[in-house]
């Protein structure tokens, strides 16, 4: 039996039990604990979205009021846009889901490979926002420091996700409140220390506007406005999660989806637009190696009339939650991210790998590429948030659009069968012209500053992405000849011999998988081979419980179902034959571990045994083909072999 590793399970804690629902699903149940849970990564964009956006007005700065007033509004606009992608796909998936299944697999592919980067940048704005809100407490000579602080913040992420996710949510209650309860009193505060300039606000945007657009044109003017808008666009980011993880929520998942929405919408429209608001009425000025939150807060808490000492006191507490609230929207990302690489695997878009769970229950291989894709981006851009803003915000939109494009495709199609249609097209078609307006502009804006290479990176992974696609369905094209030549429909009937097994007799342990025609084979050639010489016949098969599968007793239910029906026509083959025969399955995160398993329980009840298996071979090999499939087979012959236990590996080429 498989000893278990004490430092390992001391870093990565004890692995939980398959059959247990996931760690997220305890903490989303409700929408104002799913709100908590989800909403970090779309509230936390208050700390940066605003302040690109802001700072794109230059000395223009009365256009505020009008960027403040236009980013509440795309808030509630986006988020009542994908209320309906939360109706039409309450399983969850999101926009890869909404994309392929509204615009074909082609969409989906470019969305969910838009969605996959947009993570990975998730992760290293996060971080990388987080860090300078930390370093906007410290003196300059500093901030040479702040890269590597970045770099060891995303490696413990990654050792911390790697464990999974429950431990997050403990302290994550406490920083997200926190943040919600200071910012929403600074914003009230802010604003009504300054209320004698509130009147006269509007009528001065209004005619300093007006002297702006006579001097520099309507052209120059809404051209501005367009460009400090559309670069704010990473303010809106996080505002699909809950249609990501739909299938998390409780009963009735709909409503309760809809209304973590609207917290999510209602919290981040506040704090953003108020930020806007406040950088306006304080008359917020950039300040070297500061954000412009800490300038602006650190001007209203000194109103407070503290003396210095608590005045920093506090203000260390406001960004302290700024980053605490900014690390764990980076942890969204190692959430979201393998999620929507499990999807595309499912689809066969990826390798098959990132289904995969590991022993703690998370897609690890995910988690892994997450990170190190995070922080190649941090070293590429130095962790300047100016220019991640620019890559997040192209492929978040990119994703909006597709989404909402659908919708709209939808809502027409379905013109006849549903009665409120015209409304939600209606809805459907806003939503879209503002994400897809935010998404040109931000492309011709900051297309030589960056928006090549984000763009470049997603037309690449595209690619990827379709020739793996094209190898599985030529591999899956074979596999069906293989099960047409050596696993036909059954002919037998119902009441077939039972011959019984003998423990002292040659046995064959046939380790099986999904694919019966693979199974079939191997049987089929040692029966010609050695010839009369086996007499028992077992065969073991594994479920692998993978992102897939893990989501609850139901789903493991139907992959039991799956294994039990595929061991069933083996022995009934070999009851058919006159062979007697029986069969073993289990369950379980890694397949080698456990057929190991129920290979030393089965050798220890029929010593003169020897297993077999298939593996396949193809023509030109390469690594990447290689990495495109398990090796099951030559790693179970490994291990057996170290146990002295006899097993053939039986090569099937196609």
């Amino acid at each position: 039996m498989p000893s278990v590793d004490p430092f390992k399970e001391a870093a990565m804690g004890k692995p939980p039990a398959p059959a247990d629902p996931p760690a997220s699903q305890t903490i989303t149940r409700m929408a104002f604990l799913a709100w908590i849970a989800l909403g970090a990564d779309g509230l936390s964009s208050a700390c940066y979205g605003p302040e690109e956006a802001f700072l794109a007005l230059g000395q223009y700065i009365h256009l505020g009021l009008y960027l403040a007033i236009a980013t509440s509004l795309t808030v509630f606009i986006i988020a009542l846009s994908y209320n309906q992608v939360i109706e039409l796909f309450p399983t969850g998936g999101g926009g890869y889901k909404a994309a392929t299944q509204l615009l074909g697999p082609r969409a989906g592919l470019l969305s969910g490979s838009a969605l996959l980067v947009d993570y990975i940048l998730t992760i290293a704005i996060s971080v990388a926002a987080g860090v300078d809100a930390l370093f906007s407490l410290l003196p300059p000579g500093a901030q040479p420091y702040k890269l590597g602080a970045q770099v060891l913040l995303i490696s413990l992420l990654i050792a911390s996700n790697l464990r999974g996710i429950k431990e997050s949510f403990r302290v994550l209650l406490i920083v997200f409140l926190g943040f919600v309860l200071t910012h929403g009193f600074l914003i009230i505060y802010g604003v009504i220390a300054h209320a004698e300039g509130l009147p006269q606000l509007i009528p001065d945007t209004i005619s300093e506007t007006r002297q702006l657009t006579e001097e520099m044109g309507w052209v120059f003017a809404v051209a501005l406005f367009l460009r400090a808008y559309s670069l704010g666009g990473g303010t809106y980011t996080g505002l699909e999660a809950v249609s990501n993880h739909v299938n998390m929520l409780s009963e009735p998942r709909v409503r309760t989806g809809r209304y973590t929405m609207l917290y999510m919408a209602a919290s981040l429209s506040f704090t953003a637009g108020g930020i806007i608001l406040l950088y306006l009425l304080w008359h917020a000025q950039y300040v070297p190696h500061q954000t412009l939150n800490a300038v602006t807060f650190g001007a209203i808490i000194d109103n407070l009339g503290f003396i210095p000492a608590v005045d920093y006191a506090l203000l260390a507490v406001v960004l302290f939650l700024e980053a605490g609230l900014l690390f764990v929207a980076a942890n969204a990302g190692f959430l979201g991210g393998p999620k929507v690489l499990a999807n595309m695997a499912v689809d066969s878009w990826v390798p098959r790998q990132f289904r995969n769970l590991s022993g703690r229950l998370v897609t690890q291989n995910g988690i892994i590429l997450m990170g190190v894709g995070a922080l190649g981006v941090l070293l590429w851009t130095d962790g300047n948030v100016s220019v991640l803003v620019v890559l997040y915000s192209i492929n978040v939109f990119i994703t909006f659009s597709l989404s909402l494009l659908g919708l709209c495709r939808h809502w027409w199609f379905s013109r006849y069968d549903e009665g409120d249609w015209k409304s939600r097209l209606l809805l459907s078609l806003v939503g879209f012209a503002v994400t897809g307006g935010i998404l040109i502009v931000t492309v011709v804006e900051k297309f030589t500053e960056g928006g090549w290479l984000t763009i470049l990176i997603t037309g690449l992974l595209v690619t990827v992405c379709a020739l793996i696609k094209r190898h599985y369905e030529h591999v899956r094209q074979q596999l069906r000849t293989v099960d047409a030549l050596y696993a036909p429909r059954p002919d037998w009937g119902e009441d077939l011999p039972e011959p019984p097994l003998a423990a002292d007799q040659p046995t064959a342990i046939f380790l099986v998988g999904k694919n019966r025609g693979l199974g079939m084979y191997a049987l089929k050639w040692i029966n010609e081979v050695f010839a009369g010489h086996f007499k028992n016949f077992i065969f073991l098969s594994v479920g692998e419980v993978d992102a897939e599968s893990y989501g609850g007793k139901g789903a493991l239910r139907s992959l039991q179902y799956q294994i039990e029906n595929s061991l069933r026509y083996y022995v009934n083959y070999c009851h058919n034959q006159n062979l007697a025969a029986t069969s073993y399955a289990a369950y379980g995160t890694d397949v080698e571990t456990e057929l190991e398993k129920l290979v030393v329980r089965v050798v220890t009840d029929y010593p003169n045994a020897v297993c077999l298996g298939s593996k396949l071979i193809f023509d030109n090999e390469s690594w990447l083909i290689s990495w495109l499939h398990n090796h099951t087979a030559l790693a179970m012959q490994r291990r057996l072999h170290l146990r002295e236990i006899q097993m053939i590996v039986i090569p099937l080429k196609i």
